[in-house]
């Protein structure tokens, strides 16, 4: 039917044992298509045929041969390893040769939904927006998504380098997932087994092997958030990986060779770090060989009502809502508002309006910050006073060229209208005009 989700195909490659019928009975409730195939060379036949969005495979079989025929016929299909008691070196085998992930059989549930799941979570992700500095770093964004470069993503919080992180591991062919790892907040040891693992008795309470990030992602990317926060054991421990693309598990005495891509962000100046001792330079240098820089919200103006349209659409579809349009009192106090959370902050504003929303639109009322007031009112309360903390930073031609371009649009372009507000000449507007479309900057067309 026309709206509905296409099902996951889902490949089960295994002997039909009650554990395999069991884990399809649970994949079809999960809503994938179910097919199934008794051995490798059947699976290849079927994938030939009709593709497939996953495949689960017997941890008994030939994983590595599976992978490898895989990747030389280019098929991108995601690959998780089952079994009924495999050791745990056969798990780590399977992640090794290319597999996503390992799941135990019988299968639980949860289990199962989430594999399905993290595919459905996969495909084109959009950067929504036109605004130059945000093209930058889209551009950017594609010119490296295909190398094995690790990426560095800086900006404020909220405005969408985990987004802009994904987008890059979708572009990048990768059959591998992308995990993520949070450093801030987060016991330096812990931080070191996420990544790294540990072998049995490494520690007191070691009670068994476990697989890090760097060896689950097996060729996929991993996303460090909040690079900054690593202890300096561990930022020692992530050069070494880089650099010679092993590692060792905590108490491990063998290096074990990764190929899983390294992204990573931050919302501090990791310069500044590295000048008061807190942070590596050469790790920084391997970072950031690649540095994206998302933009604020408040330097893309021009991109809020495209957003703020965007997310109604789509969140009143996700709660079964009839989506509505913003009146243009709505998208006027949007227009006003400084953003400080960014992109974040306008998505949850406009998730609450969704929710609030009575009437045939979405009205300026209807907009709501967290603490619950009214954004209409907030700006009604600060109207006609400059937002300092929006300027503190910038330059004085910075915020000539943004109150020239925020009073041409308000103007729905109209140079006369918008020269006599600012009180300047029409020849003066349209001279910088002239130099902000030949640094390629977007300017809201004459009417």
């Amino acid at each position: 039917m026309k709206g509905m989700t296409p099902a996951v195909r889902l490949l089960l490659v295994g002997a039909p044992g009650s554990e395999f019928r069991l884990a399809a009975d649970l994949a079809r409730a999960a809503g994938a298509d179910v097919t199934m195939a008794d051995d490798a060379a059947e699976a290849i036949a079927l994938l030939r045929i009709s593709g497939g969005d996953l495949v689960m495979i017997d941890v008994d079989a030939d994983v590595r041969g599976f992978l490898q025929h895989l990747r030389d016929e280019r098929f991108a299909v995601p690959v998780i390893a089952c079994g009924i008691n495999a050791s745990a070196q056969q798990a780590v085998a399977a992640i090794r040769a290319g597999a996503r992930d390992y799941l135990p059989l019988p299968p639980e549930r949860a289990l199962i939904a989430a594999a399905i799941a993290s595919v459905v979570a996969r495909g084109s992700i959009e950067i929504l927006g036109d605004a130059p500095d945000l093209a930058r770093a889209r551009n950017l964004a594609l010119a490296v998504a295909r190398s094995a470069s690790p990426v560095l993503l800086v900006g404020e919080t909220g405005t969408g380098k985990g987004l802009m992180a994904r987008a890059i591991h979708e572009a990048s062919g990768r059959l591998g997932p992308i995990l993520v790892v949070e450093c801030a907040g987060v016991a330096p040891e812990i931080v070191d087994s996420e990544l790294f693992g540990h072998e049995q008795g490494a520690f007191a309470g070691a009670l068994g092997l476990r697989i890090g990030r760097f060896e689950k992602a097996g060729s996929g990317t991993i996303l460090l958030r909040e690079v900054g926060a690593l202890s300096p054991g561990t930022q020692a421990r992530l050069l070494s990986a880089l650099q010679e693309h092993h590692i060792r598990r905590i108490g491990g005495s063998h290096s074990v060779a990764v190929q899983a891509r390294v992204l990573a962000t931050s919302t501090i100046d990791l310069q500044q770090r590295v000048a008061a001792g807190a942070f590596r330079a050469d790790l920084l240098a391997r970072l950031g060989l690649a540095r994206i820089e998302m933009p604020p919200l408040r330097q893309r103006r021009g991109d809020i009502a495209l957003l703020a349209r965007h997310f109604a659409h789509r969140l009143a579809n996700a709660d079964g809502l009839s989506p509505r349009p913003l009146s243009d009192a709505a998208e006027g106090v949007l227009q006003a508002y400084g953003w400080p959370g960014n992109v974040s902050e306008l998505e949850d504003a406009i998730h609450r309006a969704v929710l609030i929303a009575r009437g045939p639109r979405i009205e300026a009322r209807d907009i709501v910050l967290v603490d619950g007031s009214q954004l209409a009112q907030e700006h009604a309360a600060t109207e006609g006073r400059l937002e300092i903390e929006g300027l503190v930073g910038r330059t004085v031609e910075e915020v000539e060229r943004e109150l020239i371009l925020q009073t041409l649009q308000r103007c729905h372009g109209n140079r006369t209208s918008a020269s006599g507000i600012l009180g300047i000449s029409v020849r003066t507007m349209r001279n910088k005009l002239k130099t902000f479309i030949e640094a390629g900057i977007a300017v809201s067309p004459a009417p």
